[in-house]
């Protein structure tokens, strides 16, 4: 019975679990060989092809700034008239929570430290080596980590939003492939997506529970950390996340992530203020300035003529972007889940630079105040931690006030990082296995839940967990061709869109004629009331649009007038099966005059300080314009205009995947 109800897509999960139960078995049973192999595979990547990983990164960048300052930045992630679904603080809370996550505890402390500790610039003067810290720190954390997560998400969000294709990484390919993503092409995508998510977020998981442990041995609420009081751990956490996801994005995610954004900001403030207050601001200062004056030999450097810091480029700058990359997957689609209604240009834009800004205070209060205790108080102590990050950030915060007090609240904010992460990805992997269905039994969740804590705990116990991590990064290579043909799918799909609604008219018919000039002039000059504006749609509009209905019917094309009330409105409706209706529609709209014109004794009175009009709107949510001024034949005349643009358009095969859809929006 349960079985019957199940909304999984045969053709993704089976394959998906097969390779992703497949991969952890060898990683628990032959962890060494395992990592033995996947790490030379790995190394030869890294070393041989890291120009791939630099390339397309930089490329990344590129052209999510093109698109932001370019023509398409005012395209919607929807339908013209289409609105955000959730508040900007909310929406950023999200994107935040799942895109940075656990990650920022995890290595707020411990990369900086990395950094200025790591034999590759130890040759440096112990200043220098701050400055490189924080200037790398930055560089893995900034623009570069968001635009990799901003390429997928824009492109998701694209198509499945405006073109109304599957919120699936198959469609992003729909101007490439057209029909052959419902086929084993757009199977495959999803199955890459959905093993490369499971292990991105098994991975994670992993080391999040380590780092709860150690939080909690070193305030003493466990004696150790062992495999027993990890199994605890993930129990309960992955609980927490089955909750949230059955709760629905609306609910559970966007709780815990508003509730996780305040408390990162609570202890943001308590180290700011009570550590070395005066050298993080200035520290700060100067590192965003080192970051944009190096901005660009950043993005280039391959580290070629510096042989002695390969090593260093490769195990940071290159699996950095593959991390990114890996768990692009899961964060794009995430995204794009709650970024309906918002324009290219403000995703882009709050994607870039809203995160990279927190991140930079959060790198340079955390990573910062560590570098300064360690010079200054614990006299190379905290150092000396920088290959044990689980148990660093602890360690830290003993040379703060409060520190106990401050640990519970680094535990529950680990915590809530790792709900609001894994929570997500449930959601997200249900959606990929499900090909996007509207609604799946609540027994979904609770197995994509329960899979990830047996298998990462069964890393865990062995050891394999390093394996899970290496595949992970290997699969970033194929990734990031994929993501580049995402670019040039997006870029062929917003070429067609823009010419779609810049396309003019043919010459049908032109309005206003002069014939009747003395009554257009009286209704310009005179501003007018609600039921005027009823009486013209009655009398004009309702007249013509039966007309045209009797004439269309003469033609063989069947037409069928709507009226509609709050607001008034009618429109004539052409069905068709396989493309968008024909729709024409004039509704009674209202404006606010300004104060100046109510009082100018030189203009008609106006009673009130609205005053109403009938404006034209169309079945594609182009902007309409005011047909106060038009007879019945010449609104006629505006239909048929609007009907020929419609003919011609729908007749050229390269607006065949923007005007067909499978979600066609009738009236009725």
């Amino acid at each position: 019975m349960i079985l019957s109800k199940s909304t999984f897509n045969k053709g993704i999960i089976i394959p998906s679990l097969l390779f992703i139960i497949g991969v952890c078995l060898l990683a628990v049973f032959f962890p060494n060989l395992t990592v033995s192999i996947l790490n030379t595979i790995k190394q030869f990547i890294f070393i041989n092809l890291n120009w791939v990983y630099v390339w397309a990164v930089t490329l990344f960048v590129i052209f999510l700034v093109y698109l932001m300052f370019s023509k398409f930045g005012n395209i919607k992630l929807g339908s013209n008239d289409s609105r955000p679904e959730y508040t900007f603080f909310s929406w950023i809370s999200m994107l935040f929570a799942a895109g940075m996550g656990i990650g920022l505890m995890y290595f707020s402390v411990a990369e900086p430290m990395q950094h200025f500790s790591t034999e590759a610039f130890a040759g440096n003067h112990y200043i220098n080596r701050a400055k490189n810290a924080q200037l790398y720190t930055f560089f893995h954390w900034g623009i570069h980590a968001w635009a990799i997560y901003g390429v997928v998400g824009l492109a998701l969000s694209y198509f499945a939003y405006r073109y109304r294709l599957p919120l699936s990484l198959r469609s992003c390919f729909y101007p490439l492939l057209k029909n052959k993503i419902n086929g084993k092409w757009g199977n495959a995508i999803d199955v890459f997506a959905l093993c490369s998510t499971f292990f991105g977020i098994t991975t994670t998981l992993g080391f999040g529970v380590v780092q709860v442990n150690a939080g909690l041995q070193t305030l003493g609420l466990v004696p150790d950390n062992n495999f027993t009081y990890q199994i605890m751990i993930v129990g309960v956490l992955t609980l927490l996340a089955v909750l949230s996801a059955t709760s629905g994005v609306d609910k559970g995610v966007k709780i815990l992530s508003n509730i996780n954004i305040i408390t990162v900001i609570i202890l943001l403030l308590f180290v700011l203020f009570l550590g070395p207050t005066v050298y993080l601001i200035g520290s700060f200062t100067e590192g965003i300035g080192n970051y944009v004056n190096n901005f660009f030999s950043l993005t280039f450097d391959t580290h070629v003529y510096d042989e002695a810091t390969l090593p260093w480029f490769y195990n940071w700058t290159i699996l950095y972007w593959a991390w990114w990359i890996s768990w692009s997957p899961y964060v794009g689609l995430f995204i794009a889940k709650i970024s309906k209604g918002r324009t290219i240009r403000e995703f882009i834009a709050a994607v870039l630079i809203i995160p990279t800004i927190f991140n930079f205070i959060w790198m340079s209060v955390f990573g910062n105040s560590a570098m300064w205790f360690d010079i200054n108080i614990a006299k190379g102590a905290l150092s000396s931690l920088a290959d044990n990050p689980d148990a660093l950030m602890f360690r830290f915060l003993d040379y703060l006030p409060l520190s106990d007090i401050v640990s519970y609240l680094v535990i529950l904010i680990i915590i809530i990082f790792f709900v609001t992460s894994a929570d997500s990805g449930i959601f997200v992997m249900n959606s990929i296995a499900t090909k996007n269905a509207a609604k799946s039994p609540k027994w979904q969740m609770i197995f994509w839940g329960a899979l990830l804590a047996i298998l990462a705990l069964m890393l865990l116990n062995t050891g394999g967990l390093q394996a899970l991590q290496t595949m992970t990064l290997i699969t970033a290579l194929p990734f990031s061709i994929i993501m580049l043909l995402f670019c040039v799918s997006l870029v062929k799909a917003l070429t067609i869109d823009r010419s779609y609604y810049e396309r003019d008219f043919s010459v049908s018919t032109v309005p206003w004629s002069g014939e009747f000039w003395k009554d257009r002039l009286q209704q310009i000059v005179s501003f007018k009331s609600r039921e005027s504006v009823d009486e013209f749609m009655r009398n004009t509009v309702k007249a013509a649009f039966e007309d045209l209905q009797a004439e269309f019917k003469e033609n063989g094309i069947e037409a069928k007038i709507h009226e509609l009330d709050e607001p008034n409105r009618i429109a004539i409706e052409i069905r068709h099966d396989l493309i968008n209706n024909f729709i024409y529609g004039v509704k009674n709209q209202f404006k606010v005059v300004s104060d100046y014109v109510v009082e100018e004794e030189n203009l008609p009175d106006l009673a009130d300080k609205k005053t109403y009009f009938p404006k034209s709107y169309f079945g594609d949510a182009r902007e309409g314009y005011d047909v106060q001024y038009f007879t019945k034949n010449e609104l006629i005349s505006d239909v048929l205009k609007h009907y020929e643009r419609f003919l011609e358009i729908i007749s050229e095969e390269k607006n065949e995947m923007f005007i067909s859809s499978n979600a066609n929006k009738n009236l009725s």
